[in-house]
């Protein structure tokens, strides 16, 4: 199955490669994602620059705050897999 973001952006906000990905952390991240990126085999490199994009664009987000705060209240709206599931075949999107 592949996911589509609930709301894309273009560009992104954080651009996919380390030099991006780097200015958009802050100084303890980034020095964790350089010790991570360059402690990491070559083979591992890509699944390390993935997880600190997200990461990265996680901080990034302008509503980050609200959406971190309705969670801790309870009240961030949710969607069952089933529900999703649903969605995705109806639009004729694959749910492999």
């Amino acid at each position: 199955m592949s996911a589509q973001p609930v709301h894309p952006h273009e560009p992104d906000r954080v651009p996919r490669n380390a030099e991006g990905i780097a200015a958009a952390l802050d100084g303890v991240k980034r020095m964790e994602f350089y010790r991570e990126l360059l402690a990491a085999a070559p083979e591992k490199a890509e699944a390390v620059l993935r997880r600190w994009w997200c990461e990265a664009m996680l901080d990034t987000d302008p509503s980050g705050d609200r959406l971190t705060e309705a969670a801790l209240n309870g009240t961030l709206p949710t969607t069952s897999v089933a529900d999703v599931i649903a969605h995705r075949q109806g639009a004729g999107l694959p749910v492999e």
